[in-house]
């Protein structure tokens, strides 16, 4: 994988039918066929330490994943160094598969956090297509899920306010690390600096302090080594949002 830092390496832990995820209640069920498929199209797990770069934009990867533990998020830069995040991953996300759709990878991926993803063989995928049209229709939901999520973002960054804008982005997160085990403690914490909001909102890093600022008072989150989430709900009604409203959803 072309760009990778040296922190990034090669395992295996889990085989698909002891994975940690499937038992939580946002997933759905495999068919014994698909998971047997699954667990031959998995080619083991990718260990990627905190400030790795798990995907270059511009790559041709051989993978794409599935994030099984671990924060992550997607940039693009701009040629001046400037950086986008487009949007967070975390466990049960699929990631890489604009590389395999595509031939070359359009955004980056870096890790948050210590993470460990499902590694698959991307010359396999259309085996998948052709055997297994469930699973294929999962994939075109994980993609439909993905557009949803990036035009609520544009919605935020066009309309919203800063202050509503920080709201929103932080429930965001907050919402879709419930759904997949994130918060084993409460309150919710993310691993993010300010730095990582300002360069997903648009906003310089003095309107970001700024704007985190009023959020404390509100008394809506702390703010220590990352975020810490007190009101999610207070959050999401600054932001005008009614959250994620997630049924069960597929895990490749």
């Amino acid at each position: 994988m072309s760009g990778q830092k040296d922190r990034v390496f090669s395992t295996r832990r889990y085989p698909c039918e002891e994975c940690p995820l499937r038992p939580l209640p946002l997933f759905r069920e495999f068919e014994t066929q698909e998971l047997a498929f699954i667990s031959k199209f998995k080619k083991g797990e990718l260990a990627a330490a905190k400030g790795a770069t798990v995907l270059v934009e511009g790559s041709h990867s051989a993978h794409l994943f599935t994030v099984l533990s671990g924060w992550g998020f997607r940039y693009k830069l701009l040629s001046d160094g400037r950086r986008q995040i487009l949007n967070y991953v975390m466990p049960g996300d699929l990631i890489g598969l604009q590389g395999s759709i595509m031939g070359e990878m359009q955004h980056s991926i870096e890790a948050l956090s210590d993470m460990l993803l499902c590694m698959f063989q991307r010359d396999e995928l259309p085996e998948l297509y052709q055997r297994h049209p469930e699973l294929a229709y999962d994939i075109t939901w994980l993609a439909s899920r993905e557009e949803r999520m990036l035009d609520e973002n544009l919605l935020s960054i066009g309309r919203r306010s800063a202050l509503e804008r920080a709201a929103y982005l932080i429930a965001f997160i907050a919402d879709r690390a419930v759904g997949v085990g994130l918060n084993g403690k409460k309150p919710i914490e993310i691993p993010i600096t300010q730095q990582h909001v300002a360069d997903t909102l648009g906003l310089s890093l003095v309107h970001t302090n700024k704007t985190i600022r009023k959020l404390v008072e509100r008394k809506l989150i702390v703010w220590k080594d990352g975020c810490e989430v007190t009101d999610a709900k207070g959050l999401r009604q600054l932001a005008g949002w009614e959250g994620l409203g997630e049924g069960k959803r597929p895990l490749i």
